[in-house]
């Protein structure tokens, strides 16, 4: 019996309320889930989706982010590994001016500038920064992500993750743990002090380690961290603990006039591995960049200004659109007039099919992001709209082991309407508050909908 025979039978498509309605009236219907493509985008869509090349590209593309092998090889301070020139510092997300820095960026510089040794104080730090003398540059630009603001400055200690798969590299700076802290733009004494002992204790204690212990393949660890109630994004108490048991033997061996305070800093860090998670992500979208034809985002990340993301068949270009105000759960007396808008290069998390895009793996997470477990779930869910693929590795043991949504598609962003749903720390938006809270927020559609359009201009007709 098909729709067209039998009784009357009603199809819906949105308005709810309506649908309900013939529910109670006992009325046959089936409901059929569509939205209007992002305003304007009507034929761009068209012609993406038509380029011979796409459907291959894609596949090629998503194929090499799932099948990347990311392993903790090292670490080692940026001037060595990064080959950074002195006075020359980077951040999140896109390319960014300091006249255009947001309040945490700025405080996170002024902090970096004071740990170099470039400025006696903060007046200094700003005249310094502000005329040019700092040279600033994106840290994706370097084959590096940072949380937060992101500032990588010379001395700093970086996790190297390799690809074992593709050959890749990817840099993440140290976490420095809670309260007030250089990423979230506070550049206070204690924040200098941390970061020193960073420098002098933490970085090499890890480094020895790492050195006895050898590589450790995260690409396991996070896979075995989603399915004990992590994200990977906001939520890594898993994923530490899977870190500190592989690293604690090497690490009392390597180091063990230091080995105490280091594993006691890191154990009372729930956040420690993230900086590792996000290296890992990196080198996994990177593998998929450069594909011509291809319509698949390798990296999402902000500035605190700018939302930007890049996509695989369009080169190292950025298309961004104006970062939102995270909706969340704000500690203390704080509230949303205190807030920035969206800052870090964490989001290379959903990027590779985590954070967000995992939050069903995690009942716990909307106890520090808001909302209820169901809404977890639906994000999840939804993201499968909008992505190419579901993770071999990555699995959620809630949906039946279905691997997570990886694989973001421009092109079905803008036909469905969905936007990638990202979690996310929120930092003051006055230079030197720190963290104010934890939330979910929405990318610019302007982001996706100027990338498709340059999809279209490099489409090849069929």
């Amino acid at each position: 019996m098909s729709l067209l025979s039998g009784p009357p039978h009603v199809i819906t498509v949105g308005a709810a309320l309506l649908g309900q309605a013939l529910d109670a009236q006992a009325v046959t219907r089936t409901e059929v889930a569509w939205r209007p493509p992002l305003p304007g985008t009507g034929d761009a869509v068209a012609t993406v989706l038509a380029d011979p090349r796409r459907a291959a590209a894609n596949e090629r593309a998503v194929g090499r982010l799932t099948s990347a092998r990311p392993h903790l090889v090292g670490v080692r301070r940026a001037q060595e590994a990064l080959d950074l020139p002195p006075r020359t510092f980077l951040h999140a997300g896109p390319p960014i001016t300091w006249e255009r820095a947001s309040g945490p960026m700025r405080g996170a510089l002024i902090g970096a500038a004071l740990l170099e040794g470039y400025a006696a104080d903060e007046a200094e730090a700003v005249e310094r920064l502000s005329s040019g003398r700092v040279r600033l540059e994106p840290c994706h630009h370097h084959r590096a992500v940072g949380p937060m603001a992101g500032v990588v400055s010379p001395s700093m200690w970086l996790f190297e993750v390799r690809d074992a798969e593709h050959g890749g590299t990817a840099f993440c700076s140290l976490n420095e743990g809670l309260g007030k802290v250089l990423r979230y733009g506070a550049y206070g004494s204690e924040v200098l002090e941390r970061l020193r002992w960073m420098e002098e204790v933490l970085g090499p204690a890890l480094a020895a380690a790492l050195a006895v212990s050898g590589p450790l393949d995260l690409r396991a660890l996070i896979a075995q961290a989603l399915q004990m109630g992590d994200e990977l994004h906001n939520r890594n108490r898993a994923a530490t603990s899977l870190l500190l048991r592989d690293l604690a033997p090497a690490l009392v061996e390597a180091a063990p006039a230091t080995a105490a305070e280091v594993l006691r800093f890191a154990a009372g860090n729930d956040h420690f591995f993230l900086n590792a998670g996000m290296a890992a992500a990196k080198v996994s979208t990177d593998a998929a960049r450069g594909v011509p034809g291809s319509s698949m985002v390798v990296a999402m990340a902000r500035n605190g200004t700018d939302f930007g993301v890049q996509v695989s068949g369009l080169g190292e270009r950025w298309f961004t659109g104006p970062a939102g105000v995270p909706d969340g759960l704000y500690l203390g007396a704080y509230g949303p007039d205190d807030a920035n808008p969206d800052i870090g290069d964490s989001t290379i998390t959903e990027t590779a099919g985590l954070g967000g895009f995992a939050m069903a793996a995690s009942p716990a997470i909307v106890r520090f992001v808001g909302g209820e477990v169901g809404d977890a779930v639906a994000a999840t869910r939804s993201m499968y709209e909008i992505t190419l693929a579901e993770h071999p590795a990555y699995q959620i043991p809630g949906l039946g082991f279905r691997g997570t949504p990886v694989g973001i598609d421009v092109a079905l962003v803008a036909r469905t309407g969905l936007l990638p749903v990202v979690n996310t720390g929120i930092a003051g938006r006055v230079a030197g508050t720190g963290q104010v809270g934890a939330g979910l927020v929405s990318p610019p559609a302007e982001a996706f909908t100027s990338a498709l359009a340059a999809l279209t201009e490099a489409a090849v007709k069929p």
